[in-house]
Order: structure tokens, then C-alpha cells, then sequence
């Protein structure tokens, strides 16, 4: 997956995702957030694969996998999408790593839908209270302003948004990945599309039920980010039994991109 062509298609009942796997040896899962894809797991499924078979996908809505209007793209929707490509993998209880709204995802999937997971690691994850930047916030309430600006000033306020998620800056080239599914026509209503289906009640539905995970679990996060300060990210460890809390020091929201060596080891030793 040099060149990350997920190259699996699963045709859910919600639309079609494109997945990819690499390696051998014991299941990983590796989740995406918002606006991004599983590229931003590229390096990171590389070094895991040496021991570990590695499961990537891109949501639906997102990055390969298909983008029409009138798709259910909510983390509701990709909850379910999850856990039946779980079934479709044959992955009883496979390690999940989980970034960003990925972590609701990981976290529904588990509480709503009864999937068990060998170990969870959640890296700057949505999972509490109030969340989303301004400008996602802004987007939400006015989808049908934002669809229709022009695009090039749409690939401007992406690009933009996307570049403060990390603290030390994008190399241009994966900025340019990440923005691109975004681009054009379609990819342009999709953006809004995500942002508008996804709120805070997504969260609500399981905040008062993370004491029941009852497998090891890994709290990464960003002490620099600025989408979500690490303040979540203590909080979500006091709510979850035996949770270990990882504070990545010159990393922002994109923990993974911003330091990947201490994010691979950390996960090495926690898998």
C-alpha cells in the first residue's frame, strides 16, 4: 500500500468503503477522524504490520470510499458500517486504534453494538462534552453557504483547517492527499455534508457508559493540540477503569503526523 490505494471494497447497506490490509499476525484496526482518511495512518500501519496484520478503511464519505448526496454519513451511520465490516473481516476481538471522531466510532461500536475488542487505544479522540473547532461549528450551522462558496475559496478554508491540526506544519505533498478528496464539485458537498450530519449527541448517547469497557486501554493525545486541549483527554481516562493516559509534548491534533516514532513505540509496547 505504497502509494495507499485501499484496494478492498465492502458494499455496506449505507454505501461502498474501500478498505486495505498488510502483515500478519494479530489483528489491528486502525480508525480515522475528521477531515482526514486513513492515510494519516500510512507510516504508523507500516511499522505495525512487522508484527500485526493491519486493517485500514476509509469511512464512508471519506477519502476513496464513495461521496453521494443523500448518504448517511453520521457516526451513527459508520458505527454500523464498522461492525459489520468487523464481521465481514471475521475479526472476533482484534486490537482497535482509534483518532478523532474514529474514537466515537470505536467507542459505539463497542457500548451500542456489542463488538469486543482485545485492547482500545483512543489518540486525540471525540468522545466528551462540547467538541468541534469554530469553524466546524460554523460549517454546521450554515452547510448550504459553505457548499455553494466558490472552490477555490473552499480549497482554501480546507486547506487552512486542516494545517491547524497539526503543530508542526504538513509537509505539502500530505497536505495535498488530505485535501484532495475534498475538492471539486462532489468533494466539496461532501465536506459539509460529514460535518453537518455529526454533533454532540453522537457522544452524549455513551458518555455514562465508558466505565463498562472492560479491555486495556491507551489515551493518547496531542499536549499542544487545539481542537481538543488534552484537558478531554484527562477526563476521558477518569471516566474508563485502568485507563493509561499518554501526553505526546510537541505534538498537536494530529498525534500521529506530528510524532510518529513515540506514537508507534507507545503503541509497540501497548499491543
Amino acid at each position: 500500500m505504497d502509494d495507499w490505494t485501499l484496494s478492498e471494497r465492502f458494499d455496506s447497506p449505507d454505501g461502498a468503503v474501500r478498505w486495505g490490509r498488510q502483515g500478519s499476525g494479530p489483528p489491528v484496526v486502525l480508525l480515522h477522524g475528521t477531515p482526514f482518511s486513513s492515510v494519516v495512518w500510512r507510516d504508523i500501519a507500516a511499522a505495525l504490520s512487522a508484527r500485526h496484520e493491519v486493517y485500514v478503511w476509509d469511512m464512508l464519505g471519506y477519502g476513496q470510499s464513495a461521496m453521494h448526496e443523500g448518504h448517511d454519513v453520521s457516526l451513527g451511520a459508520q458505527q454500523r458500517i464498522f461492525s459489520a465490516l468487523l464481521e465481514h473481516w471475521g475479526l472476533d476481538s482484534p486490537a482497535v486504534v482509534a483518532h478523532d471522531f474514529g474514537g466515537t466510532v470505536a467507542l459505539r461500536t463497542a457500548l451500542l453494538s456489542g463488538n469486543r475488542y482485545a485492547r482500545l487505544a483512543l489518540f486525540d479522540a471525540v468522545a466528551l462534552g462540547d467538541w468541534g473547532t469554530g469553524f466546524f461549528r460554523l460549517a454546521r450551522d450554515n452547510r448550504r453557504v459553505f457548499t455553494s462558496v466558490p472552490e477555490h475559496l473552499h480549497e482554501a478554508m480546507v486547506r487552512g483547517y486542516i494545517a491547524t491540526a497539526s503543530h508542526h506544519g504538513l509537509p505539502g505533498t500530505l497536505a495535498d492527499e488530505l485535501v484532495r478528496p475534498w475538492l471539486g464539485s462532489e468533494g466539496q458537498a461532501a465536506f459539509y455534508r460529514q460535518i453537518a450530519q455529526n454533533d454532540e449527541r453522537f457522544t452524549r448517547e455513551i458518555e455514562s457508559r465508558y466505565a463498562e469497557l472492560d479491555m486495556p486501554v491507551l489515551i493518547g493525545w496531542g499536549a499542544q493540540d487545539t481542537w481538543l486541549p488534552p484537558e478531554f483527554g484527562a477526563r476521558l481516562a477518569e471516566r474508563i477503569p485502568n485507563a493509561e493516559f499518554r501526553l505526546f509534548g510537541s505534538a498537536g491534533h494530529l498525534v500521529q503526523l506530528d510524532a510518529p516514532a513515540q506514537v508507534t513505540a507507545a503503541l509497540g509496547t501497548f499491543l
